[in-house]
């Protein structure tokens, strides 16, 4: 829940001035907490046992004053709660729109998104208001009634905090196994959608081929398996009632069962009255709320807001060097692959087996071989499109499985052979992984890429873009300034110049060259190899990893691929021969044999 924490922070840092506001409205909130215990112990001690009475209704008139002032508090706490609520909504709903949009111009359709949208968000938005303002009642009314306790006798509040703190603890260690429940319900609700607008949207279709009983067995088992997931989750509340028992309830008899005790250490009756009535009107209400809201809002909110980020993509944030990419720290790795090994099937045979391979920062790899030997899967593999079955992928220094859909868009932009462009704006087009960017910066871009040309002929920046109206290679050019503009380090380009001329293909990559960060390049001709740093051959058992004229020197196979480059033709893949050895790998990259 690392994003989730992250995310929350962020939120409250965003909002600081109305949670200082909240916090000061909601310590006038907590007055009569503090005060009830002991202006009660002031009026019967001080008042109605010692023969006064008026006393003690003065006492009792400042209780009153106290509550009035804890009423004006909790009106006023309640109008700053939205000013920290509401923003936080607004962010959540650009972030899942955005997802969802990205998802479908990639081709990857999801219909769990308009429950996203209509449910995930509002429940993160309700749970949110109520988990702060749970946190922030528990906080100030329990550490009044603790000040209050402390301020009628030290012995009472120690025999009320030890058992406040077991409850608190017991709680505590059944978070985990709760949070866990509710993740099964949340991921058990998206599960009901998909299968809910599949059935609905098919209906015709069903109807027709006489598969309703089918089709409602189907979604009936889905529906059941939702149901026992809300049964699994209600059963945690048996471990809130032992915390609520533990810390709620047993400091009365604690307190009743030391009132000899007290008395004889000189408390008076009014006292132990006060001190009850800190329990049981303070400490008491305050741990109920805290539990039963963070077992109930809490749960859903952790759950629910990780389940959408990692669905999202991130809120337009700080900005990066004008057309180009935040540069990793100095002395980083950009990329590195260990013992990967990945296959398409259970019984084919591995593309890529025992992989390892470091990239450093401000690197220009280019990854040759022959057509169908690994060279875009290995690029997916990098972008976290593949996942592999063994061995791990870290860009940047974060893991690829175990990152988000927003960390990796931070992180690293792919670019296919086939570039994908939407109907909309040029502008649009081409600020589509920066939002924010201003057009003098993309103009900028443009110039520096040698498309300023292109970017007029389509009509400049306001013109509408359609795919069909333009050539393959125009597409790609627009795809190319738009991983320019991108904020992620790492370019990843797979053959995505394959559709330009020698010469305009080499402008870019010079470009891409030159631009903050690391280019890896799947390449389409030998040039791209002549221009690189670094050169990482793929030949079906082993890898090689050199500089071009170093491969020249001491690889057979790569002089064999410069030969069909430059014949213009393309290898292709072929079975390898038997018993031929394999040569030690070099550099820092390795692929063992199959």
């Amino acid at each position: 829940m690392t994003t989730v924490g992250a995310v929350t922070r962020a939120a409250l840092r965003a909002r600081r001035a109305a949670l200082v506001r909240l916090a000061a409205w909601s310590a006038a909130e907590a007055l009569p907490a503090a005060l009830t215990g002991l202006l009660t112990a002031r009026a019967v001690d001080a008042g109605f046992l010692a023969g006064r009475p008026a006393v003690g209704l003065l006492w009792l008139g400042l209780l009153a004053a106290a509550v009035l002032v804890g009423a004006v508090g909790t009106n006023r706490a309640y109008a700053c709660l939205g000013d920290v609520v509401e923003p936080f909504r607004d962010d959540l709903l650009r972030r899942v729109v955005a997802g969802a949009l990205a998802g479908a111009t990639g081709g990857r359709v999801d219909d769990a998104a308009v429950g996203r949208l209509t449910h995930q968000v509002e429940i993160v938005r309700d749970t949110w208001a109520g988990l702060l303002t749970v946190v922030r009642g528990f906080l100030f009314a329990a550490c009044a009634a603790i000040v209050g306790l402390f301020s009628l006798a030290a012995p009472v509040a120690l025999l009320v905090t030890v058992p406040v703190l077991a409850g608190l603890g017991l709680f505590a260690a059944a978070v985990p196994a709760m949070i866990a429940r509710q993740r099964e319900y949340v991921l058990a609700d998206e599960r009901l959608t998909r299968v809910a607008v599949t059935a609905v949207t098919g209906h015709r279709d069903v109807s027709v081929s006489g598969a309703r009983e089918q089709v409602t067995r189907w979604v009936g088992r889905h529906v059941d398996a939702q149901a026992r997931v809300e049964r699994r989750l209600a059963a945690m509340a048996v471990t809130r009632g032992l915390s609520l028992a533990v810390g709620g309830w047993l400091p009365v008899p604690v307190v009743v069962l030391a009132t000899p005790w007290l008395v004889r250490q000189g408390l008076g009756p009014g006292a132990v009255l006060g001190a009850l009535v800190y329990v049981v009107r303070g400490v008491q209400p305050a741990l109920h709320t805290l539990v039963q809201g963070v077992a109930a809002g809490g749960l859903r909110f952790t759950v629910t807001l990780d389940r959408l980020l990692r669905t999202a993509v991130p809120a337009p944030g700080g900005a990066a060097p004008a057309g180009g990419a935040r540069p990793a720290p100095p002395g980083r790795t950009a990329l590195s692959l260990r013992g990967v090994t990945f296959r398409y099937g259970p019984h084919a045979d591995p593309v890529l087996d025992g992989f390892d391979l470091d990239v450093p920062d401000g690197d220009h790899l280019v990854v040759v071989g022959a057509s169908g030997i690994g060279k875009s899967t290995l690029a997916a593999l990098i972008a976290g499109v593949l996942r592999p079955q063994a061995g791990t992928v870290e860009v940047g220094g974060t893991p690829v499985a175990g990152a988000t859909a927003a960390e990796l868009a931070r992180r690293r932009v792919l670019i296919p052979q086939e570039a994908y462009v939407f109907t909309g704006s040029v502008r649009d087009n081409l600020r589509y992984l920066r939002p924010d960017l201003a057009d003098p910066a993309i103009v900028r871009a443009a110039a520096r890429l040698g498309l300023s040309e292109l970017v007029d002929r389509l009509g400049g920046l306001d013109a509408t873009l359609r795919p069909a109206g333009l050539s393959a290679g125009e597409r790609q050019q627009v795809a190319l300034l738009r991983a320019w503009l991108s904020p992620a380090p790492l370019v990843i380009l797979d053959e995505a110049t394959c559709h330009l001329d020698p010469a305009t293909e080499a402008r870019l990559e010079a470009a891409f060259a030159e631009r903050p960060g690391t280019l890896v390049i799947i390449a389409h001709r030998v040039s791209s190899a002549l221009r690189a740093r670094r050169v990482l051959l793929l030949d079906g058992g082993h890898a090689m990893l050199d500089s071009h004229p170093g491969l020249l020197a001491r690889s057979a196979a790569y002089r064999e691929l410069v030969g069909y480059w430059e014949a213009g033709a393309e290898p292709v893949r072929s079975s390898p021969t038997p018993g031929r050895s394999a040569p030690l790998p070099t550099g820092s990259a390795r692929r063992s044999s199959p």
